[in-house]
C-alpha cells in the first residue's frame, strides 16, 4: 500500500488515511533510525517487519528452513532484531524457504525457530511464522494452517507464534471460521486481502465484516495488516475502511495496520 509514494513518505499517508501502526516487508534500503524518526513523526507504531531473505531463488523466500544456510539464518535474524529494536517493532515474520517438507528440513526448521524464539525474546520481541500458500510460492515449506499449529507445538517457545494471513488460508483450504478458532491462543498477528485478486478487501471470496466480528470473538486483540495491492492509488481505494478509521466506531479501531510495503 502507498506505493504510489517515496518509502519515507509511506508512514505519514498511513498516518492521514487513518492507520493507527504500519508494517513492512523489508525496511533495509533505508537507515532504521531515519525510518524510526519517519515513524515518530506521524505518529504510529511500526508493528511488524520481516527478517531479510535472500535475493535469488529459494533463498528469495527465507532460510529458515533451508539446507546449508545456518550462516545466512544467524545473519538475517540478526540483523533483524537490530531494525526491531531501533524502530520499536515487537514482532519479525521468519521465513521458512522454498525446500522439501521432509523430515531433515522440519527438524532444521523447528531447531532455528527455537534459537530465533529465545534470541529475540531477550529483547521482548515474537517471531513469527507464517503459512504461504502453494499457489503465490510453489514449494514454500510452510503452506497450510495445521502444518503451522504442528509445527508451533514442537517448537514450543511463547515467543514464537503465528502469523495468519487470511488471504494464503482461504486459498489454500478455506473454512476460515474453524481454522481461525483453532489458530486463536497461537495467533499473533493477521493480514488480509480479498481472494482471489489480493486487492480490497470488500469484495471477493472473504466476506470480512465477518471475519473482524470472528476474529473479536475467539479474543484476538492484535493487529490486522492490511496487506493487498490497491486496485489504483490507496487512498482511493479506502472506502471499505471508512467504519475503522482511527477514532471512529469499529470493530478493528485503533489496531489497524497498513502502508510501508
Amino acid at each position: 500500500m502507498f506505493t504510489e509514494l517515496p518509502f519515507l513518505k509511506r508512514f505519514q499517508a498511513a498516518a492521514s488515511a487513518g492507520f493507527s501502526g504500519v508494517e513492512c516487508m523489508f525496511p533495509y534500503g533505508h537507515d532504521a533510525s531515519v525510518l524510526a524518526h519517519a515513524r515518530e513523526d506521524a505518529g504510529v507504531q511500526h508493528v511488524l517487519i520481516n527478517a531479510p531473505v535472500g535475493s535469488t531463488g529459494a533463498t528469495h523466500w527465507g532460510y529458515a528452513a533451508l539446507p546449508g544456510s545456518d550462516a545466512d539464518y544467524e545473519r538475517s535474524l540478526q540483523h533483524a532484531v537490530e531494525y526491531a529494536q531501533t524502530l520499536g517493532c515487537p514482532r519479525i515474520h521468519v521465513m521458512a524457504g522454498v525446500t522439501d517438507g521432509g523430515s531433515e528440513a522440519e527438524t532444521r526448521y523447528i531447531r532455528r525457530l527455537q534459537h530465533a524464539g529465545s534470541y529475540a525474546a531477550e529483547f521482548g520481541i515474537d517471531i513469527l511464522i507464517e503459512p504461504i500458500n502453494t499457489f503465490d510460492v510453489p514449494g514454500y515449506f510452510l503452506s497450510d494452517v495445521p502444518r503451522a499449529l504442528l509445527m508451533l507445538e514442537k517448537i514450543d517457545h511463547p515467543h514464537v507464534k503465528l502469523q495468519l494471513d487470511i488471504y494464503h488460508v482461504q486459498i489454500m483450504t478455506g473454512g476460515l471460521t474453524r481454522l481461525i478458532e483453532m489458530a486463536a491462543p497461537v495467533t499473533g498477528h493477521v493480514q488480509i486481502a480479498a481472494v482471489p485478486a489480493r486487492d480490497e478487501p470488500c469484495e471477493g471470496e472473504i466476506h470480512y465484516p465477518y471475519i473482524f466480528t470472528l476474529l473479536d470473538a475467539v479474543g484476538y486483540n492484535g493487529w490486522v495488516g492490511c496487506e493487498y495491492r490497491p486496485k489504483a492509488s490507496t487512498e482511493v481505494g479506502l472506502d471499505w475502511f471508512e467504519p475503522y478509521r482511527r477514532g471512529t466506531t469499529g470493530v478493528m479501531n485503533e489496531r489497524n495496520s497498513g502502508g510501508c510495503r
